[in-house]
């Protein structure tokens, strides 16, 4: 038995179009039967509200909107995507549940275990759990569309073997395939570093708010916490189907790690894009070789800004990244605080945390001992 979540892009449910398509939901729906008669268990994480209630409100697609607007849009949305879904699967006889989650449901490590229980327990009664972000209560995700990196989040929540992304484009090319005639289709992507980045580009089309960037991340995330990504054309001939029986299409990134314990997938599921702690070759050595915590001592160089208590990146002097882990102190007070020995933070700040910058049971180190 194979474990799917299934990222489905605004663009993929229209069909390129200003509505949502509903003969794509019936091919859906199909696979997904074929993938259940397999053994197989599916989570579909799905855009789509705010287009679904520009539909039926009848405004224009093209026209830019606000974010109270696209709430607006998203509340009445969401139920009509979802009597759409209803409909449709109980023709196949598949039961759906609903699920909204913010990326906040999953930083509280209580709400991170209620979601992951109910998830399971959906999955073990048969039955597709279908989520969306709760685009009527958020507002920042609405501008990055963050249902890419939380489809990775929902993929490390419940322990999942491989992440479909489908999207309008066939996956990860060397440039812009829209503007670049010679723009070439990366089959697999074994690392994702700094020349894989430069490759995603902006963002995506009217109808969806996610680009290829969003799609990187939502990669970097699943497969440092053991689940395998591709990222796909949405409308490749049952596509679904033919990436569970192994054929490669698309981009594959494959999983770096296995699957980290419950608590390192927490602290995977918060980290800061841009934030970069580099540290000296001592303090290296203590996180990777003897599992020490981070220490002010050994912080050379503070990049981005963070607030306490969120996960931050750990890099090495020659920009590997070694770690990651849940901040003691914000990004400014560290920059004040670096390279001290830990008597010296509290006069300099007034106040401190304690010595660890990171402890080390807040932290998940991403390399093995040499």
């Amino acid at each position: 038995m194979t474990r799917f979540v299934v990222k489905l892009g605004t663009s993929v449910l229209t069909a390129g179009t200003d509505r949502l398509h509903r003969p794509y939901f019936v091919e859906l729906a199909r696979q997904i039967v074929r993938l259940k008669a397999d053994g197989h268990e599916v989570v579909l994480v799905s855009s789509g509200a705010i287009a679904a209630g520009k539909e039926r409100l009848g405004a224009d697609p093209r026209r830019r909107s606000n974010i109270p607007l696209k709430q607006v849009f998203a509340a009445v949305g969401q139920s009509r995507l979802m009597h759409i879904y209803e409909q449709i699967f109980d023709l196949y006889g598949l039961q759906v549940a609903q699920a909204l989650l913010t990326r906040d449901d999953l930083r509280d490590r209580r709400r991170y275990l209620n979601a992951r229980n109910t998830l399971n327990l959906c999955l073990a009664q048969g039955i597709v759990p279908i989520i969306n972000e709760n685009d009527a209560v958020v507002t920042a995700e609405i501008r990055v569309g963050d249902n890419d990196n939380l489809s990775a989040l929902v993929a490390g929540l419940i322990d999942a073997d491989l992440l479909l992304i489908l999207t309008d484009i066939a996956g990860l090319f060397s440039a812009d395939p829209r503007t670049d005639p010679t723009a070439e289709l990366l089959r697999e992507v074994p690392v994702i570093d700094e020349r894989i980045w430069a490759m995603a580009g902006g963002s995506g089309t009217h109808r969806g708010t996610g680009g290829m960037q969003t799609k990187i991340q939502a990669a970097d995330l699943a497969t440092r916490s053991g689940v395998a990504v591709v990222i796909a054309a949405g409308h490749e001939p049952d596509v679904i189907v033919r990436v569970a029986n192994g054929e490669r299409i698309g981009t594959y990134f494959p999983a770096t790690t296995s699957h980290p314990d419950a608590r390192q997938r927490w602290i995977l599921a918060e980290t800061v894009r841009h934030s970069k702690i580099v540290i000296d070759e001592g303090a290296a050595t203590a996180l990777i070789e003897y599992g020490k915590s981070l220490l002010a001592a050994g912080v050379r160089e503070v990049s981005g800004e963070f607030d306490r208590g969120q996960t931050v990146r750990i890099f090495d002097l020659a920009g590997r990244e070694i770690a990651r882990g849940l901040t003691q102190y914000r990004s400014s007070d560290l920059r004040l605080i670096a390279g001290l020995r830990s008597h010296q933070i509290g006069p300099v700040l007034g106040y401190d945390y304690g010595p660890e910058i990171v402890h080390r049971d807040d932290m998940v180190v991403l390399v093995t001992k040499e």
